[in-house]
């Protein structure tokens, strides 16, 4: 018989050609879901192997607006897209989860400081810097907390980028603030918090409030990269970790947000206090594609076509996620024969990502009630797929060079 094709499920557009975007697609098939990717060239990570790519910039009104045609939600990988542009697509009529309003508390960090503070929810102190007379501003705040304080971009930065820790005003720091205020950057400062361990707290809200909180993690960073996350938090009190969900919740409730939150952590001497949002799939969740019985992705899904959330609670008593980065050599797949023979419970996740020093082209996961092990065979795999036969099981490289 003709006719028109009949649509099957609802078309989820997604700004962004990322790893998030190419994990939310193995979510998409389980789902009977139709994902589609604005990706900046064929060769991103999403692009790769997703069906339905329309190539664009996702900071062009133009490309986004033609993107969204046909799409039921739209949704996005990265913080990046401008706020107008999302107000324009929801002026005309296509829902955006996040929304504008919720997703600059992600994109501009003075405003997300600002705001939480209003709400009562622990921060460090924070204070703009005027570009009228930045070095008296740094010089009166590092008086009032001590030094060293943390100077930020208020927007753009990430994996420790954006990021300067100032030990006292000194001629470097003056050129270095007057370079970054030349770039036209907005600054900010924040007191320099001692801290046990840096946590994260993972939760979704659909439009019509429904909430999904998974547990607590740990994450692991390395020169500002997080390198391992470990789920649930290890030794962390049950009265804390429901503390962090409930502000996790409560701050997706009060901002508004649809589809996914992680509130990244400090755990101090004296409770929690929040570091960053991120309103997306996030880094500190990818354990729960083999470790929970909704996996993040899935989750995303599902909270922005305001479907019923599915079930957090993890697979095994504890997960261990390693990042793999990218190594000198780029041919990774000739070391997955080792990886997999030598412990065929790790479960390998690439990005499809050109190998880069220092580049998260992946991930590993490992299963199980051994933390310690769990740990070991994690990092040893994850040092594998970077390194080669240069690591030794503990992930020392065996040349003496430091992974």
């Amino acid at each position: 018989m003709g006719g028109a094709p009949q649509k099957v499920g609802p078309v989820v557009g997604m700004a962004g050609g990322g790893q998030l975007a190419r994990m939310a697609q193995q979510a998409a098939i389980g789902l009977g879901v139709s994902l589609r990717v604005l990706a900046g060239s064929p060769d991103e990570s999403a692009a790769k192997v997703v069906s339905d790519v329309r190539i664009g910039d996702d900071r062009s009104l133009d490309d986004l607006s033609a993107f969204a045609k046909g799409c039921d939600v739209v949704t996005f990988d990265h913080e990046h897209v401008p706020g107008d542009h999302i107000e324009a697509l929801e002026a005309a009529g296509t829902p955006c989860r996040p929304g504008a309003a919720a997703l600059l508390h992600a994109q501009d960090k003075l405003v997300m400081r600002q705001r939480l503070s209003e709400l009562g929810a622990p921060c460090p102190r924070f204070a703009p810097v005027p570009p009228s007379a930045p070095l008296a501003m740094i010089e009166s705040f590092g008086l009032e907390t001590g030094w060293p304080v943390v100077l930020k971009a208020t927007r753009g930065g990430y994996d420790g980028k954006g990021v300067w820790i100032l030990d006292g005003l000194t001629a470097e720091t003056a050129r270095l603030v007057a370079d970054l205020l030349d770039q036209g950057l907005r600054l900010m400062l924040e007191e320099h918090v001692p801290f046990r361990r840096e946590l994260a707290a993972l939760v979704a809200r659909s439009p019509h409030g429904q909430g999904a909180a998974y547990p607590i993690v740990e994450t692991v960073q390395e020169n500002g990269i997080c390198v391992e996350v470990l789920a649930p938090a290890p030794g962390l009190d049950e009265d804390l970790a429901a503390e962090a969900q409930r502000l996790a919740l409560d701050i997706a409730d009060k901002l508004g947000v649809t589809g996914l939150l992680a509130v990244e952590l400090f755990e101090g001497e004296h409770g929690l206090l929040v570091n960053e949002l991120a309103m997306r799939p996030h880094n500190s969740g990818h354990w729960t594609i083999e470790g929970s019985r909704t996996s993040q992705f899935e989750q995303h899904l599902r909270a922005v076509l305001d479907l019923p959330l599915g079930d957090t609670r993890p697979t095994a008593p504890y997960v261990v996620m390693a990042n793999v980065l990218g190594g000198d050599d780029p041919d990774v797949y000739s070391r997955y024969i080792h990886v997999m023979a030598h412990d065929p419970g790790v479960k390998v996740n690439m990005y499809g990502k050109d190998v880069r020093p220092g580049r998260k082209i992946g991930h590993v996961t490992v299963l199980g009630d051994d933390l310690a092990d769990l740990r070991e065979r994690a990092r040893h795999a994850a040092d594998y797929l970077r390194w080669g036969p240069s690591v030794d099981r503990s992930g020392a490289r065996l040349d003496g060079r430091r992974t």
